[in-house]
């Protein structure tokens, strides 16, 4: 059975489904991905039994980027300033300053990504 596997790529997919695991037929352990060098093709193998299967799409990885606003609701403008988190460096888009502070999205929602927003340490601006 294909539980578990993808589809064939026969039409367009959307951009917020996700790359499914694929397993094993053989021992139902997981197939990793596999370049078969000799037929320059993407092959999926089992890491126990060493059945190997074609790929039926390129994609192995997706990696989704967004922003949402809503996620950064009660931000304050004094966050900047705030010693308990990480520092990075990353140019604000408002006033150049190129130090910010960063933090992981608190939204916890069925379909919330690990999003990490910065916040400049001069102007407050959340990017």
């Amino acid at each position: 059975s294909d539980i578990g596997s993808p589809a064939p790529d026969t039409q367009q997919r959307s951009s917020r489904e996700k790359v499914a695991f694929r397993f094993c037929r053989e021992c139902s352990n997981m197939l990793y991905p596999h370049e078969d060098r000799q037929h320059s093709a993407l092959m999926y193998r089992c890491r126990t039994c060493h059945n190997v299967e074609a790929a039926n799409t390129y994609c192995v990885f997706r990696n989704n980027l967004s922003s949402n606003a809503g996620e950064t609701a009660g931000v304050t403008t004094d966050i900047g300033s705030d010693p308990t988190l990480p520092k990075a460096v990353k140019i604000c888009p408002k006033c150049g300053e190129s130090e910010s502070v960063f933090f992981q999205s608190q939204q916890r929602t069925e379909d919330t990504k690990m999003s990490l927003f910065y916040v400049c340490i001069s102007c407050g601006c959340v990017h």
